[in-house]
């Protein structure tokens, strides 16, 4: 604002002539100089400010100033100080026309696109044609005229300088502004340069033709011009640097560039029409550059053509280019669909086929060819049809919607097989147009999943209900009573069992149990609920009105059913039962229930066994017991009773040791050794197992890296976690910590845990999982296939182990079923890119069986008991008796 009110303030002096002739040419000669010295200044400042050719660029416009200053300071030397009109040419004339070439330079130095050929010679011609056009005006207007003047040779050479001094700045400005990149971040200081020179040219062209005619003084339009000029200047070395980036990248035509040269030929022959009109008369000049324009109009309209062409062949290639990279894209996605394992079809809002992959083929046995053209509802029959039609027609309702659906679909050859259908509506996308249809094969998932189900609910040896179902059936029937006495359950343990599983061994004890499940089974009314929880344990649960008076009377039918003898092999074995009988009336909830039950049935057992106890409130004394095998675990933890056993795991191809699992054992001072099953069950209710849990973990690592010193063997080290441990704390940060406190590799840990992690506060405890994954652990899942395995779970959660459980092991070398369940677990273990670990191997021929079936490794007293850590490191530096072959 400062600088545009001075230069209004100096116009008005200089056109109003304040002051007289001398104030006004003092003021001239000052102001001028003034505002020179100002914007070489700028100049100067912007410069160093920046760099490469934009720092040239500002380097010669300071240079040029500084320049033209001088010579404005000679003059104003001359005339203000000296008081003497100053001569014309004098020195101040070398100063003035000294700054042209370096302003010259300096706009020739802007940065501009990289350009081809063609357009470097069509910018070349269109300067030629500017700067021919110009100077047939300067010659009409000016330089023609002024061979009429007279004076000296140098006053005429001199006076020739200012005009043609000016046709080559405009001509140098006009060629900037066309090839100027718009993304420079100097375009807007550089464009009011270009009109700083534009008006400088002017005002010289027009001083040298005053001057030789002698009516040139101090003020006036010419004075203001050449201040307004270098006051531009000033303004555009402090005007602010914009936002663009310098690309460097081709330049594109633009319509500026394409029309600034005619704009001074039409000039140009105005000028020239209009001289002829008025003076009847041509010379050799004029006609020459009238003859030198036509030429260079001719080769701009030839080099033109060749830039087109060029610009053709770009394009021709960018669009080939793109066209190859298309067709790569397509042929990529189509190999992919027709590759996918699932089906993709387009279909229309009739069910009409338009599109099929041959994937079909593969899935449901249908080529692909025959299904074009007829409708998916027609196909599928009567028993998917209509769901798929309704299916479609939920989707058409509105675009992008997407359905999910699950219907049995007929295979080529008569089967059907559960197929799991998307269908996403792509009718509005112009390149579909279509019901996308996306089908899976999840027949052999599904029956996995159902199998693994019944597995997790029912007893594998009895085929009884599982203590999940057992609970399930529980749950539903309390909710069912309407009275508080309809619901009773029994919990029974056999008598005895433990003396003949020991002596007689597992088979016999199996055959034991699944006779006895027969005769319960029998002796229950219909509509008992039967379940074998594990080991010799079983639980009924009784319905009725009265309940606890039909629950003594079952109880009694079993202790008589129990009474006759059990054939197993050719010995006949006695076994009985102790029962507990607890009522819904006795109990707030169903796991207090259960509980009352498990009282009565210790009670019945401390008493002698082979009888029945009913609850009592006052059974306290399995409880009682519980609370100080609690207490002592705690004291356990501070007194160092606990102690790591080392169980083997063997690769199953080679027979080496790749890693141990570490498991807890309990010195207890007066019970001796206690098994975990006693005790880790409290530490799970009570929340010792988590700090049991950290300890475990750290002597695990610990004994791993001391296993590993001076060794370069990368032994595996697998520790259990509870989901307790996921439930308190951030299980992630103490593995961390762990493992950097004991120097454990982190990738040579490996944590298993229970399905039970996977359905417990899922979103969270997958979080962790993610957490400790990235640690670089290895998560195992551990017992696979007694819980809820759900294959959804299997994909969402990232673990990289399946362990098989060993009642799946424990029924190898039988019956084919249970060889197929293992041989399904282990290729869904491959496909999801996991490692299989069997557990439980008794004997070489589950050894044998396994290693056709391809699993990985294994684990069992076929190969290996838990061992003391000293015994573990022998058989590890010593090895033990090939087994594996």
């Amino acid at each position: 604002m400062f600088v545009a009110a001075l230069v209004a303030v100096f116009v008005a002096w200089m056109v109003a002539g304040w002051g007289g002739a001398t104030v006004t040419s003092a003021v001239s000669g000052a102001g001028t100089f003034g505002i020179t010295v100002a914007a070489g200044i700028c100049c100067l400042l912007r410069a160093r400010a920046c760099r490469g050719r934009d720092r040239a660029v500002w380097a010669f416009l300071t240079a040029g100033t500084f320049v033209y200053a001088c010579g404005e300071g000679t003059w104003a030397g001359i005339e203000t100080i000296a008081g003497r009109e100053v001569p014309f040419p004098s020195l101040a004339d070398a100063g003035y026309l000294g700054m042209v070439p370096l302003a010259a330079v300096a706009l020739l130095l802007v940065p501009t696109h990289r350009r081809s050929a063609p357009q470097r010679l069509r910018t070349l011609a269109d300067a030629a044609m500017i700067a021919c056009s110009l100077l047939l005006i300067s010659w009409l207007l000016v330089l023609e005229p002024l061979l009429g003047t007279g004076g000296t040779v140098l006053s005429r050479a001199v006076g020739f300088g200012y005009p043609i001094s000016g046709v080559v700045l405009v001509t140098v400005v006009l060629h900037v502004l066309a090839v100027l990149r718009r993304d420079d971040p100097h375009a807007g200081a550089l464009t009011l340069v270009a009109v700083a020179m534009v008006v400088l040219g002017v005002s010289d062209s027009a001083y040298a033709f005053v001057s030789l005619h002698d009516s040139y003084g101090s003020g006036g339009l010419l004075d203001a011009g050449w201040f307004v000029a270098f006051a531009l200047v000033l303004l555009a070395a402090r005007y602010p640097v914009g936002p663009g980036a310098a690309t460097g990248g081709p330049a594109e035509p633009r319509t500026f560039a394409l029309l600034v040269p005619y704009a001074p030929i039409l000039v140009a022959v105005v000028c020239s029409v209009a001289f002829s009109a008025v003076t009847g008369r041509t010379d050799a000049v004029h006609n020459g550059c009238r003859a030198a324009l036509i030429a260079l109009i001719v080769v701009r309209q030839l080099l033109t053509l060749l830039e087109n062409r060029h610009l053709t062949r770009h394009l021709e290639d960018r669009v080939a280019a793109r066209t190859a990279e298309l067709r790569a894209s397509e042929l990529r996605f189509r190999a992919l669909v027709q590759q996918s394992s699932e089906s993709v079809a387009v279909i229309d809002p009739d069910s009409t086929i338009r599109y099929q992959s041959d994937s079909v083929e593969r899935n449901f046995g249908w080529p692909a060819r025959l299904l074009l053209g007829r409708r998916l509802v027609e196909i599928a029959g009567r028993r998917s049809g209509p769901r798929i039609a309704a299916a479609i027609e939920a989707v058409v309702a509105g675009p992008d919607k997407v359905t999910v659906l699950e219907v049995p679909m007929r295979h080529q050859d008569g089967r059907y097989r559960l197929a799991e259908m998307t269908i996403t509506n792509l009718l509005d996308v112009p390149a579909v147009g279509g019901l996308v249809l996306n089908t899976r094969d999840v027949h052999d998932a599904q029956e996995l999943q159902e199998r693994l189900m019944h597995e997790a609910y029912h007893d594998a040896l009895t085929g009884l209900p599982s203590r999940a179902l057992f609970r399930e059936r529980l749950v539903e029937a309390v909710a069912r009573a309407s009275g508080t006495d309809d619901v009773a359950i029994l919990f029974l343990d056999l008598d005895g069992f433990k003396e003949i599983n020991d002596s007689l061994g597992h088979a016999a004890g199996d055959a034991l149990l699944c006779q006895v499940a027969e005769r319960l089974s029998a002796a229950v009314r219909e509509g008992d609920t039967v379940a074998r929880f594990g080991g010799d344990e079983f639980g009924v649960i009784v319905e009725s009105v009265a309940a606890r008076t039909d629950a003594e009377a079952v109880a009694g039918r079993i202790a008589a059913a129990l009474e006759a003898p059990f054939l197993v092999g050719e010995r006949e074995l006695l076994v009985a039962a102790s029962i507990g009988l607890a009522c819904a009336a006795d109990a707030e909830d169903v796991e207090q229930l259960q509980r009352n039950a498990d009282l009565a049935m210790y009670r019945a057992k401390s008493g002698g066994g082979n009888g029945m106890a009913a609850y009592d409130p006052a059974m306290l004394t399995g409880l009682v017991r519980r609370l100080e095998l609690e207490a002592d675990l705690r004291a356990a933890l501070a007194r160092e009773e606990l102690v790591l056993h080392y169980q083997p795991t063997v690769d199953l191809r080679s027979g080496e040791i790749t890693g141990f699992e570490a498991l807890v054992r309990w010195h207890h001072p007066t019970r001796g050794m206690i098994p975990p099953l006693e005790f880790i069950g409290a530490a799970e209710a009570t929340g010792l197992i988590v700090p049991l849990g950290r300890w475990v973990l750290r002597e695990a690592c610990r004994q791993a890296v001391a296993w590993g010193a001076g060794t370069t063997r990368r032994l595996k080290m697998a520790v259990n976690v509870s989901v307790r441990q996921f439930e308190h704390g951030d299980l992630a940060a103490t593995v961390a910590e762990i493992v950097a406190e004991t120097g454990m590799p982190v990738g040579q840990l490996c944590l298993e845990m229970t399905e039970s992690v996977l359905l417990t506060d899922t979103d969270e405890n997958l979080a962790q999982l993610r957490r400790l994954k990235d640690l670089g652990v290895t998560l195992a899942m551990d017992d696979f296939g007694t819980g809820y395995s759900s294959l959804a779970y299997l994909r969402r959660f990232p673990m990289d182990t399946l362990k098989i459980d060993r009642s799946f092991v424990d029924r190898l070398g039988g019956e084919r079923e249970d060889e197929a369940l293992v041989r399904t677990i282990v290729r869904l273990g491959q496909s999801l890119g996991m490692t299989t670990v069997a557990e439980g191997i008794e004997d070489s021929a589950q050894l044998s069986v396994l290693q056709d079936l391809q699993c990985d490794y294994a684990q069992g007293y076929y190969l290996s008991r838990p061992l003391p850590a000293d015994e573990a490191g022998r058989v590890l530096r010593e090895g033990f008796s090939a087994k594996v072959t």
